[in-house]
């Protein structure tokens, strides 16, 4: 079974920067999609952004104000998520995923068994 490996998460003062880092020890060769989420305390989780197999084409939350960037690397799948300008609201357990279907510009189906394999996920908390 592959099991992803989030990492990168912290405790940060709002307005301050993070890079979060998303791969499989072993390896996950193939032409997955790749995905960041976000699961706040209470909340549902929720989708942050995703990127083509390829890297050519990404995706975003509306929310996210062009905050966070998706980038990735190699025939790894290796994923991450530059986040810059964090708030409050932005604290919350962040998981990344990898899918084998192309990428898509719906939110909604990113939540709906979207996901081949997942992280455990890294928790980031932003004070004010």
């Amino acid at each position: 079974q592959i099991q992803l490996v989030e990492s990168g998460g912290g405790l940060v003062q709002a307005g301050a920067s993070l890079r979060l880092s998303c791969g499989a020890p072993g390896g996950l060769y193939g032409a997955y999609t790749m995905g960041w989420f976000r699961q706040a305390p209470g909340q549902e989780r929720e989708f942050l952004a995703a990127i083509s197999w390829n890297g050519d084409s990404t995706y975003y939350a509306e929310s996210l104000e062009g905050r966070f960037t998706i980038s990735r690397e190699g025939v790894r799948n290796k994923v991450y998520l530059q986040m810059n300008n964090l708030k409050p609201e932005d604290t919350g357990v962040y998981y990344c995923a990898a899918d084998r279907h192309q990428l898509s510009v719906k939110t909604s189906y990113y939540l709906t068994g979207w996901g081949d394999y997942w992280g455990q996920g890294t928790q980031v908390t932003v004070a004010s």
